[in-house]
């Protein structure tokens, strides 16, 4: 089955992941999603990432990414997972238009001329774009 919104895919794998207390989440490649994996990383919302690239010509690969509990409850460190901007509705903000996600403890990720970045970055270098997802 063709999956029509990529990145609503991936966020619905991990989001199901999650409720389902696994480990570890597979989800077919992209530069953007890997993009977005490294940016969970780096804001401490995942335990760790691999890109694996499969051998054939023209294909991305598969992303493995170890999810994140906390150790006391058991609970993910994800609570909130969302798509922001989808195929029927874009979403576009400039950089002063760019919302704090719960008063800057959560992030909006957005793909900008620059590059895939957080809000927080995007406000600094005064970059607008679209409204990928947000997460806290």
């Amino acid at each position: 089955m063709a999956v029509t919104d990529s990145i609503g895919d991936y966020l619905t794998r991990i989001r199901n992941a999650q409720s389902a207390g696994h480990k570890i989440v597979e989800i077919p490649a992209s530069n953007l999603k890997k993009r977005i994996t490294e940016i969970l990383y780096d804001q401490g919302f995942i335990l760790k990432y691999k890109f694996e690239d499969e051998g054939g010509k023209g294909t991305q690969g598969v992303i493995k990414i170890a999810l994140k509990y906390d150790p006391l409850s058991k609970k993910p460190v994800i609570r909130e997972l969302g798509r922001i901007s989808r195929p029927g509705l874009r979403q576009y903000a400039k950089a002063d238009e760019l919302t704090r996600v719960i008063d800057g403890l959560g992030v909006a990720i957005v793909s900008t001329s620059r590059g895939v970045m957080t809000d927080k970055q995007a406000r600094t270098q005064n970059l607008g774009g679209e409204l990928v997802c947000y997460v806290y």
